[in-house]
């Protein structure tokens, strides 16, 4: 019963993915929907497993751990995307929005407010800048999902890739991974500028990341990062809940755990496709008449091989900490 549970959560970012190509525009709708039904439960029992493991902090330290708690699983949620399997994005992006969703619904909950009840999915729509008020968050949550007049809904597009494109995208702007020019400070010139910053930069790092498997990681880590913290600051406020910002290192003479095995995996990734050219080329391998075609096949082979496995690593983790939170 236990590992059935692992399996079900570690499958429910692609039930929601199924659930918003069905309907496009309706995307921050779902989300805030599917998170509060499936997360709202969890934060309440984190939170009290939270309060007996820490029953001396007051709400300001229990905010302060739950952020930190939540940052860091956001970021292991989102960041596992590298080499072919970058098909993975949108899987990742769910996970990485649902796990935020969690986040915030346990601050709620730290702050006495029940993270079950409905007004926290008109909230979470709010934070994410989706409705100005809770009031027409609320409206929109209950609209009539074929019925005109959200202001979240919009033309849907011909094909089932352009659908997905469109619903990436739009999930990298919730997540806080993308800003619009209006989101931007400062004149419209350097708005219109970091936006071609931000762009010009996943397009070079998704070029790489097709050969190198894992250098989409340490990216989408620090992105997913910068921008939880961001969301659940801004929650942190809403909820009138006084948490410190995390403290900076000022030395380097100890090392974060985490992102020293980032920098391994990274390096190992990177040693792969190394060691893929040097084969080809001192083995003299030749496909098709030639050395270039030889070499391409052996990176895309090398580059699926480490994504999977890092796939299949990430999926049996999952299961892991699924079958653990049962047993509690």
């Amino acid at each position: 019963m236990s590992r059935r549970r692992g399996r079900a959560a570690a499958g429910e970012p692609r039930n929601l993915l199924q659930a918003v190509l069905a309907q496009p525009g309706r995307l921050p709708e779902l989300l805030a929907g599917f998170a509060l039904r499936h997360n709202g439960p969890r934060a309440a029992r984190t939170v009290a497993r939270l309060r007996a493991e820490m029953p001396d902090a007051d709400a300001s330290a229990l905010g302060a751990a739950v952020i930190a708690r939540g940052t860091r699983a956001t970021v292991a949620e989102g960041a596992f995307v590298g080499g072919p399997f970058l098909v993975f994005i949108p899987v990742a992006f769910c996970a990485a929005l649902l796990r935020q969703a969690r986040t915030v619904m346990e601050l709620a909950a730290v702050t006495g407010l029940d993270p079950t009840a409905p007004e926290r999915a008109a909230e979470l729509l709010v934070l994410q800048g989706v409705y100005p008020d809770t009031e027409s968050a609320a409206r929109a949550l209950t609209a009539d999902p074929g019925g005109a007049g959200t202001q979240s809904a919009g033309p849907v597009p011909r094909s089932r890739w352009a659908v997905l494109v469109g619903v990436t995208l739009r999930m990298a702007r919730l997540l806080g991974l993308l800003t619009t020019a209006e989101e931007s400070r400062g004149s419209r010139l350097r708005a219109w500028l970091v936006r071609i910053g931000q762009w010009a930069l996943l397009v070079a790092v998704l070029a790489v990341g097709m050969v190198v498997p894992l250098v989409w990681m340490p990216y989408m880590a620090v992105s997913y990062r910068k921008a939880t913290r961001r969301l659940l600051a801004r929650a942190a406020d809403s909820y009138l809940l006084h948490v410190p910002p995390p403290e900076r290192r000022r030395t380097a003479s100890r090392l974060d755990p985490g992102a020293l095995a980032g920098v391994v995996r990274v390096l190992s990734s990177v040693l792969v496709p190394v060691g893929v050219v040097l084969l080809v080329v001192f083995a003299d391998v030749r496909t098709a008449g030639g050395r270039w075609p030889a070499l391409l096949v052996g990176l895309a082979a090398a580059s699926a091989a480490v994504g999977a496995w890092w796939h299949l690593r990430r999926r049996r983790g999952a299961g892991r900490e699924g079958t653990a939170a049962a047993g509690r």
